[in-house]
């Protein structure tokens, strides 16, 4: 016999199970479709739960946001590119679902050496220990000079490159997010960080251009938004660090000019979620309005999936 009081468990008091709050029912289950299933089909088959809920609420405030004529924003990693992925964002652009799209100086590349070879992303680990990572010249190159003119032209960076891609009709310009961009007119802005990118390895680098270009698209994108409130939507896919860092800075900006630029909408893609776009893209920018999500997974899944439902009007 324990020498210590015991726990009077004839003293709980349970009650019946329906009378408890469920997160699930059976409602909420998926649907098995049949393998003549069309596309909206699939959709309405997923569980009602978790990641699938959070998916069909930021396509609504997609769909809302245009409705509306409110801004919807992208902030894409270079990953987003070398995932293929152009084409469906190319997409969202031309039926109005995208009024701004900022990039990393990666990002620039990967378009541009699609752009005009058809080809990108090198194998890093080989070349590297080669001493060759970074240095293909032609795309580098031509870049610097593009900046360069284009800076001298007071052109933001990813308008002269988005302008040199659409001008000079380009082998594979219709698959350019930065030519497309350009012919759309909607700003294609582009966010670097000197030393980060290849461009920076070649001798025809000019870091005042790239930094003055640079920040004129900075200011662009803080002009974009400076119009997000009430109903706009920022969707950051894959850029761990540059992009909510500046997404951040620029509506810090933004708000001391104009402190009701507010109760927009943000959503964090990636596979795996990192601290900068968890509290500067999800959490802080909609601390007291607004509603953050975050969405876990491939990007050569889930950014088609989010396309198809916005494009299908999935509710």
């Amino acid at each position: 016999m324990s020498r210590y009081t015991l726990f009077d468990i004839e003293s709980l008091r349970p009650y019946p199970l329906l009378q408890r709050q469920s997160k699930v029912n059976t409602r909420l289950l998926s649907k098995v479709i049949t393998p003549h299933a069309r596309l909206k089909d699939f959709f309405k088959s997923l569980p009602d739960i978790l990641a699938v809920r959070s998916l069909k609420a930021v396509c609504r405030h997609v769909q809302e946001a245009r409705r509306r004529n409110r801004p919807i924003l992208l902030l894409l990693g270079a990953h987003v590119i070398k995932c293929g992925l152009s084409p469906v964002i190319i997409d969202l652009m031309k039926n109005g679902f995208v009024q701004g799209v900022a990039f990393n100086g990666a990002g620039a590349i990967h378009d541009f050496e699609l752009a005009c070879y058809g080809v990108t992303s090198e194998d890093v680990s080989k070349n590297l220990e080669r001493g060759r990572f970074g240095m293909a010249r032609e795309a580098c190159e031509a870049i610097n000079r593009i900046v360069q003119d284009g800076n001298d032209e007071g052109l933001g960076y990813g308008e002269a490159v988005g302008e040199y891609l659409w001008r000079d009709k380009i082998k594979f310009r219709q698959i350019s997010l930065f030519a497309q961009a350009h012919a759309l007119g909607i700003p294609a802005t582009v966010h670097v960080a000197v030393g980060t990118d290849i461009v920076f390895q070649h001798k025809n680098v000019d870091g005042g251009s790239a930094g003055a270009a640079s920040y004129r698209d900075f200011l662009i994108f803080a002009k974009l938004v400076s119009r997000l409130g009430n109903g706009g939507v920022v969707v950051n896919v894959g850029s761990a660090v540059i992009l909510p860092e500046v997404f951040l800075k620029a509506l810090a900006m933004v708000r001391n000019v104009n402190r009701k630029v507010n109760n927009f909408v943000t959503a964090n893609f990636d596979m795996i979620q990192h601290y900068r776009p968890t509290m500067n893209i999800v959490n802080r920018p909609t601390q007291v309005s607004g509603k953050g999500y975050s969405i876990t997974g491939h990007h050569e899944i889930m950014i088609p999936l989010l396309a198809a439902g916005v494009r299908l009007g999935i509710k």
